[in-house]
């Protein structure tokens, strides 16, 4: 066997063992909303703007993070989406439960997932979408619209 075809069947091959680890959209989507119904998972704070004003900022936070569709399930007080691959990202499902701690206060819970479970690197996590919905707040607070590109995006630019 030459080194071409000896290379192209490694290739394959290591293609086909990293698709068969990456889980689904859908499966992981269902193993966050069973998650939050069993009370298993989730990192919760609680933000000093009401529901409809945390959902607007989760959904510029998704628009910031370029995420693919969204699912807006408002009668059940969540939301789901994901990162799909790009580069080295493997991708992540997430999702966000918006509900009123009180009047003027909103509780957010996310759960992630990651497709591949030993993937070290995503955009789409805990972490950021907070650090992201605290500049949502900032903006809001400052009496400003949300921008439409991430504010570090508008930042680097001069917008």
């Amino acid at each position: 066997m030459g080194a071409c075809v000896k290379r192209s069947l490694w290739i394959f091959l290591s293609l086909i063992s990293l698709a068969g680890g990456c889980a689904s959209r859908q499966d992981l989507a269902a193993e966050i909303v069973k998650a939050r119904r069993i009370g298993t998972a989730g990192v919760t704070r609680v933000y000093p703007v009401d529901t409809k004003q945390a959902w607007e900022i989760s959904m510029a936070v998704f628009r910031w993070e370029k995420t693919d569709a969204v699912e807006e399930h408002r009668d059940e007080n969540y939301v789901i989406t994901s990162t799909g691959m790009e580069m080295v990202l493997y991708g992540s499902v997430m999702g966000v439960w918006i509900e009123p701690a009180d009047t003027a206060a909103s509780k957010i819970t996310i759960i992630a997932k990651r497709r591949v479970e030993g993937d070290r690197f995503t955009r789409l996590d805990a972490e950021n979408f907070y650090r992201k919905f605290d500049q949502g707040i900032k903006i809001l607070k400052e009496g400003r619209k949300l921008p439409i590109a991430s504010p570090l995006d508008t930042e680097k630019s001069g917008l």
